[in-house]
Order: structure tokens, then C-alpha cells, then sequence
């Protein structure tokens, strides 16, 4: 490809032109949405009020809604023009929505002193909803012809390259990826010619002297270098910035959590997890008498997994398979069509009500909210085979939800996932855990995260391995 590229000033611009463009689509639809609500308000809310506001209420009201609109899509990714595809960018402004105007809902009843009738809110709900699907549209439209695809260039040396233009491809209206150099095979002179051809590089699994090289060579050229990071990179990142004299260290600590990180935290498990025992327990008990009805079997799955310092716990589920689903003794993942999972499991699984037992593991300090999956003890000590890091993810109780949870998939690589899981364990805060915990509440209503891997595919580390897994 005979690319030339731009000099580093036009690129400059082009990337402020790209930023400018960003900010005023979102500016765009947060102040389109706050006006046809301020109207809502103005027109029914108001005179709900004990007494009404005027002039500068309006104004204050608009901007807590504003402000509120604001940060939640900002936490969903609902504002992200160019980043997402329109689909996704449609369901997680929508959601944002959503959520935004439940919340305002409260707001109202709180200083009316009753619950006012929602039919005006859900109505202007839908009314947004048809605004953001032609906003998203739109400003799409004009960002892809505005800004075409980067031009990229691979720098492999992995295994498993293909799986990676794979989920680039799922971003082509990003990333284009027009040519690609084994790092193994190629000299840096030949490489380095070729990075002058094209706008970005992405490195896939370059062995750390020669992405030394290649990276200093990008830096010089100004030339923007995406980097899949090893697992020494994640830890890395969490490291505490500390100056011997003139000499600046990275610290990065064995035991991640603090003393009274770990007592936060803890306490943040027992209050939330009562709560929600006693708000959910009539969806449990409902749950619980339909497995029980639809064919005897015990209501509850228990399984040994493993936790902080590969302590051992018996986690609890709703039962979502047939009884005795895996008496051959073989751990098989759920594929998206598995026979194994009855009706009733198929609605809970859906939903992820099948995880609400665990609200009891963590009340008893087995788990914890927000933390790397607990998998099984064999899982571990197969994966842990190829990959001895696999262990650290012990470093911390396991949880409910997490950040592997939340930004990877059902069927993500074991090593992928351990990535994600170091990254949270060293970047952890109480901030960090609530912030996942709200973005959980999107994830429940994403279909794919819910879904089994495909059938006759696998979640093991390498392609030849058996599949693993469980209920």
C-alpha cells in the first residue's frame, strides 16, 4: 500500500477536529434530552409541587438533570460517538436514559411529598428514546465520512493472531488493518519502513526486546502504537510512583489491599449484601418453589471454587440444569443451545437470577461483591499448567461481578481474563467497586453476556485443550 502519512501537525488536528466533533454530538443530545424533560417538568411536575417553582427552580432542576444525564452516560459509554457501533451506542445511551429518569422520578416524588402519576415521565422516555436512535444515526453517518477507519499496521508474533483481526474486524469503522509483519521473521529495518506507511500500529504478543525497539520507533515518529500488554504490563500499572532522591522507583506491592481497604470493603459486603437479602428475598423464594415444581430436584446447585489464597468454598446457585447434568464427571461449558438447561433455567440464566444465592457467600466472607470469578480447583491447576499467574487472582476474594465480568465476554480467553482481573486487583478502590457495580446493572440487560459460548467452541487456553466448565 503506498500510503504516505500526515505530518505530525495535521495529525494533531485532524485528532482536535475528531475531539471537537465528539464533544458537540454529546452536548447535542444531553441538551436535547434535558429540554424536552424541563418541558415535562414545567408542564405537569411543577403543580404537583406544595409550592411551585419558578424561573431560576427551572433552571436548577434542569441542570441536576442535566448533570445527572450526563454522568451516567458518560459511566455507560452512551455518548461515545465513533467508538461503539450504532447498535450498541443506541442501547447504552437508551439505558442511560432510562436510568437517569428513574432517578429523577425519585427526585420529583422526594420534594412533592407523594408519587405523582409516571405516565408523563414514561411518555417523554419514549419520546428521547426516538431522538437518541436519530441522533445516533446521524451522528454516525457523519463521523465515518468525516473520519475514515485508521489505517494499521500488525506487528505479530503470537499464536493466535487471527483471533485478534478477528475483534478488530468488529471495529472496522475504527481500525483497518492493511498489512501485517511477523516480528519474528522480519528485521526492524524492514519493519520500521513499513510503520512510515501507515497512520497506527498495533503489536499482538511481540516478544519485549524487539516491541523495545519497535515502540521507541513509533514514539520518535510520532506514530500512534496500540500495545497488547503482558501480564507484568497489568501489574505494572498499578504500581505507586515513589522518587529515591533524584531517582523515580515503581512500587508495586505483594499484598494489593491495604488494612483498611480490606475493612471497607468488607463492610460495604455485609451491609449491601443484607440489604438486598431482604429486598430480593421474595424473588429467591418464588424462584426456589419453581425449580423445585418443575421437577422435584434440589433447588440449590453447590460447587467447590476457589477464593483468597486458594481457600476453598462451596458456591451456591439456583439450579438451571437438569439434575445430575455432569454425573459422567466431565466439566463441560454451557453452549448456547445446551439441552442440559431446563426452561425455568433458561428465564433465571437470562436474567441472572441463578446468581442470587451467592448474596449469602458473601455474607459469610467466602466471596465479595466485586472480584475475579471464583472458578473450580481443577480449572485452576490445568490453566495454571501453561500459565502460572493464573494464581494471582487469588490475591483478592473472589466476586459476584467484576472487571472481566464487565469488559470481556462469556467465552473470553482464560488469559484475556486474567489481564482484565490484574488490572482491578492492582488499580483497586471502593470508587473502582461501585463503579463497576452500577456498570453490572447494563451488563444484566446485554444479551451476550448472558449467553453460553457457541456450540463446538472452547473457552481454554489453547485450541487444542478439552472445553471446561460448569452450570
Amino acid at each position: 500500500m503506498n500510503y504516505e502519512p500526515e505530518d505530525t501537525h495535521s495529525r494533531r488536528r485532524a485528532e482536535s477536529i475528531k475531539r471537537a466533533y465528539g464533544f458537540f454530538m454529546a452536548l447535542l443530545i444531553v441538551l436535547a434530552e434535558t429540554g424536552i424533560m424541563t418541558f415535562v417538568w414545567i408542564a405537569f411536575y411543577n403543580h404537583e409541587l406544595p409550592k411551585a417553582y419558578y424561573f431560576w427552580g427551572h433552571i436548577f432542576i434542569s441542570a441536576v438533570y442535566m448533570l445527572i444525564l450526563f454522568l451516567i452516560s458518560v459511566m455507560y459509554g452512551g455518548l461515545k460517538i465513533g467508538s461503539y457501533r450504532m447498535l450498541e451506542l443506541t442501547f447504552s445511551q437508551i439505558f442511560s436514559t432510562v436510568v437517569t429518569n428513574v432517578l429523577f422520578y425519585l427526585i420529583i416524588c422526594m420534594i412533592a411529598y407523594h408519587f405523582p402519576t409516571p405516565l408523563p415521565i414514561i411518555g417523554v422516555t419514549l419520546l428521547q428514546c426516538f431522538c437518541i436512535c436519530a441522533w445516533v444515526f446521524l451522528a454516525t453517518m457523519v463521523y465515518r465520512r468525516l473520519f475514515p477507519p485508521r489505517d494499521i499496521l500488525l506487528i505479530y508474533s503470537g499464536e493466535h493472531k487471527d483471533r485478534f483481526v478477528e475483534k478488530v474486524r468488529t471495529r472496522r469503522h475504527q481500525f483497518s488493518i492493511n498489512a501485517s509483519v511477523d516480528a519474528k521473521n522480519a528485521p526492524n529495518e524492514d519493519i520500521f519502513r513499513e510503520i512510515d506507511r501507515h497512520e497506527a500500529v498495533m503489536m499482538w504478543d511481540v516478544p519485549a526486546e524487539k516491541r523495545n525497539s519497535i515502540f521507541k520507533y513509533c514514539y520518535e515518529s510520532c506514530v500512534e502504537i496500540y500495545i497488547m500488554p503482558r501480564i507484568m504490563d497489568m501489574i505494572l500499572l498499578g504500581s505507586q510512583t515513589l522518587h529515591l532522591f533524584d531517582t523515580p522507583l515503581l512500587l508495586t506491592k505483594s499484598f494489593p489491599l491495604e488494612p483498611e481497604q480490606r475493612f471497607l470493603k468488607r463492610l460495604f459486603d455485609l451491609l449491601f449484601s443484607l440489604l438486598l437479602i431482604m429486598i430480593l428475598s421474595p424473588v429467591m423464594l418464588i424462584t426456589a418453589l419453581c425449580i423445585k415444581l418443575y421437577d422435584g430436584g434440589p433447588v440449590l446447585y453447590k460447587q467447590v471454587r476457589v477464593t483468597l489464597d486458594n481457600r476453598e468454598f462451596l458456591i451456591y446457585k439456583f439450579r438451571s440444569m437438569i439434575v445430575d447434568a455432569e454425573k459422567d464427571g466431565t466439566a463441560r461449558l454451557a453452549t448456547r443451545h445446551d439441552s442440559r438447561i431446563t426452561p425455568i433455567g433458561r428465564v433465571i440464566r437470562r436474567i441472572r437470577i441463578d446468581e442470587l444465592p451467592q448474596l449469602f457467600n458473601v455474607l459469610k466472607g467466602d466471596m465479595s461483591f466485586v472480584g475475579p470469578r471464583p472458578e473450580r480447583p481443577e480449572i485452576i491447576r490445568k490453566y495454571t499448567e501453561h500459565m502460572p499467574e493464573f494464581t494471582y487472582r487469588t490475591k483478592v476474594k473472589a466476586g459476584i461481578t467484576g472487571y472481566a465480568q464487565i469488559y470481556g465476554k462469556y467465552n473470553t480467553l482464560p488469559y484475556d481474563k486474567l489481564k482484565l482481573d490484574l488490572y482491578y486487583i492492582e488499580n483497586f478502590s471502593i470508587w473502582l467497586d461501585l463503579k463497576l457495580i452500577i456498570l453490572t446493572v447494563k451488563i444484566l440487560f446485554t444479551i451476550d453476556s448472558t449467553e453460553g459460548i457457541a456450540d463446538g467452541s472452547t473457552t481454554a487456553l489453547f485450541e487444542d485443550d478439552e472445553d471446561n466448565g460448569n452450570e
